[in-house]
């Protein structure tokens, strides 16, 4: 029997694309995973989850990956719609690797209604939801593992031109980064969500 395992990263980043991942594997296969000390990749160095991308998408039957733009992200949130983009791409994700039953890491804080509309947007694939998914099921681990991996290469990228840290609000260097272009060039890089509230305050203030 197929599964699948689907995990975001970046969500709650102030720049950057929002990365969905997600790896298809045999259930009877899912100890190899196991084996390779695979968990969830905030428990993990850079450098192990870099190891671990390797040897995961070596195992794993199938894997996709998909980037949102900022762009994307602000359209959304400006309709209240960051959720339904998720689950868009999440069910873009399991239609891809059309598994028997797909594991999902929960971003609504009703983890069954976040299912449900994956479920029907992927003409109604078999979707189990929940919080903390990627510490509890170790396919969500590889695809949380695959994700994070994708996002840290997105952002070293955008690091070879700008000093901009993490990307997240709590990172000092972000916020610094961020309010020091705008007040030079009075616009936002293509690569900032406008639509945050920490990027917002910022335009306001200068």
């Amino acid at each position: 029997m197929q599964i699948c395992g689907v995990d975001d990263a970046g969500r709650g980043s102030m720049l950057g694309p929002l990365v969905i991942a997600g790896v298809s594997l045999d259930k009877k296969n899912l100890k190899k995973l196991s084996a390779l000390g695979v968990k969830d990749s905030k428990k993990l160095s850079p450098q192990l989850r870099e190891q671990l991308y390797k040897k995961i998408i070596k195992i794993v039957d199938d894997y996709y990956i998909a980037k949102i733009s900022s762009k994307s992200i602000d359209v959304s949130v400006k309709k209240h719609g960051l959720n339904d983009l998720e689950a868009k791409y999440m069910a873009k994700v399991v239609s891809k690797l059309n598994s028997h039953t797909s594991y999902v890491d929960s971003c609504d804080v009703n983890p069954a209604r976040f299912g449900r509309e994956i479920s029907r947007m992927s003409d109604n694939h078999k979707i189990k939801s929940y919080h903390h998914a990627d510490s509890r099921f170790v396919i969500v681990s590889a695809a949380s593992i695959l994700a994070k991996v994708t996002r840290d290469k997105a952002i070293m990228k955008l690091r070879k031109d700008h000093n901009l840290g993490s990307g997240y609000p709590s990172d000092p260097i972000t916020v610094k980064f961020v309010a020091e272009y705008y007040k030079k060039n009075q616009v936002m890089p293509s690569f900032v969500r406008k639509s945050w509230k920490p990027v917002q305050k910022i335009m306001k203030n200068i």
